[in-house]
């Protein structure tokens, strides 16, 4: 089993956002961070986990992923599979389809004390986007 953690960090609601990911797997600990533009903080949860899905289906296809984050909303709309929400709705439907590169996926909420490198990493990304945006 491969466990991830993910947190978006966002300056305003929207506003620029990026994303932190830890993965840990084979006893050996990944960090990832990623600048996703302009979003509300919900969307960039969702990016987070998109982003993360993503670099697993190179990495480590045909696993089992536990995906951990401090988003209830992103937790419990992925772990319910339904969103009526217009915002969520493309991004949740491409995390349905980077799900089908593994043999599960599940979700699990966590609090913010235990997502704390995640949230380390994508706030130092926002932070260094904000002093050289020209290099994102």
């Amino acid at each position: 089993m491969i466990e991830v953690h993910t947190d978006a960090a966002c300056s305003g609601d929207p506003g620029l956002s990026a994303a932190g990911i830890v993965i840990k797997a084979d006893n050996q600990i990944e960090e990832h961070q990623f600048f996703l533009g302009a979003w509300s903080n919900h969307e960039a949860e969702f990016l987070a986990v998109a982003r993360a899905l993503e670099l697993c289906r190179s990495l480590y296809p045909d696993e089992i992923i536990s995906i951990r984050s401090d988003s209830k909303i992103a937790v419990d709309t992925l772990d319910r599979k339904y969103t009526k929400n217009k915002k969520f709705l493309p991004l949740f439907e491409h995390i349905q389809e980077l799900e089908q590169a593994f043999s599960f996926v599940f979700y699990k909420w966590i609090p913010d004390k235990q997502n704390r490198h995640a949230d380390k990493l994508a706030r130092e990304c926002l932070l260094k986007h904000a002093q050289n945006p020209d290099q994102h």
